[in-house]
């Protein structure tokens, strides 16, 4: 067994069991994708895959399992390997951050402009994903940090830690309703932004009311005004 044939085994799932995919990715050839697979199967001396003819579907039951186990192996590997750059370059190298929207905006500026202060030699990769993307990244060792509110913490192969708290808040005007509720709960708000709502679209299309009663709106009116207007210039 070698770090080849764990790649295969990895980068075949997510190629979705495309061999031709797979040795484009890992450069090298089909061939040797599927003497790769073949000799670690008999090595082990169980069927990874699911075959349908020649073709691969899926995973096994023992190929399921083994999978999980080369994922750990390629990172503890790629996590060596980074370690050992780090104390040769203490001072330099890169760190890829990912996060979303939100903490990127407003709440990493400032640690972003201390790190460049403090590691000016080191490249700091900022990215912006999705909660689902951050746990993919890091699991594919594409990603140092992973920082969101929601789904690291229901991931058991990352090890996660509270940075800090916020807390979400209802802004309205004084003397709004909702300021005379003794306990504010979600259901209230979200009636309070539906009737809020309700109001700015009436505003905004009042000719939708005139079309039930049976009057033309003005803007249509006044389209067919300038028609004529324009026909009589001729």
């Amino acid at each position: 067994m070698n770090f080849q044939q764990l790649r295969i085994l990895r980068e075949t799932v997510r190629r979705n069991f495309n061999f031709t995919e797979v040795a484009n990715a890992l450069f090298t050839s089909q061939s040797g994708v599927s003497k790769h697979v073949k000799d670690l199967e008999e090595e082990l001396g169980v069927e990874l895959f699911v075959r349908r003819g020649k073709r691969l579907i899926g995973l096994t039951e023992p190929g399921q399992e083994l999978v999980g186990i080369a994922e750990r192996m390629l990172m503890d590997a790629a996590n060596i390997r980074r370690v050992a750059a780090q104390f040769a370059n203490r001072d330099e190298g890169e760190l890829t951050v990912v996060t979303t929207h939100t903490q990127a905006r407003y709440a990493l500026p400032p640690v972003v402009a201390a790190f460049k202060q403090s590691f000016p030699k080191v490249h700091l990769a900022l990215h912006q994903v999705s909660p689902q993307e951050i746990v993919d990244l890091l699991k594919r060792g594409e990603a140092d940090i992973g920082i969101a509110t929601e789904a690291l913490d229901a991931e058991p192969t990352l090890v996660t830690f509270p940075y800090y708290e916020w807390h979400h808040a209802v802004v309205v005007p004084a003397g709004h309703a909702l300021t005379q509720s003794a306990q504010l709960t979600l259901r209230r708000s979200r009636r309070a932004a539906a009737d809020h709502l309700s109001r700015g679209i009436h505003r905004s299309h009042p000719h939708r009311h005139r079309l039930r009663s049976g009057r033309t709106p003005a803007r249509h009116r006044h389209v067919g005004t300038r028609r004529r207007r324009d026909q009589d210039l001729r």
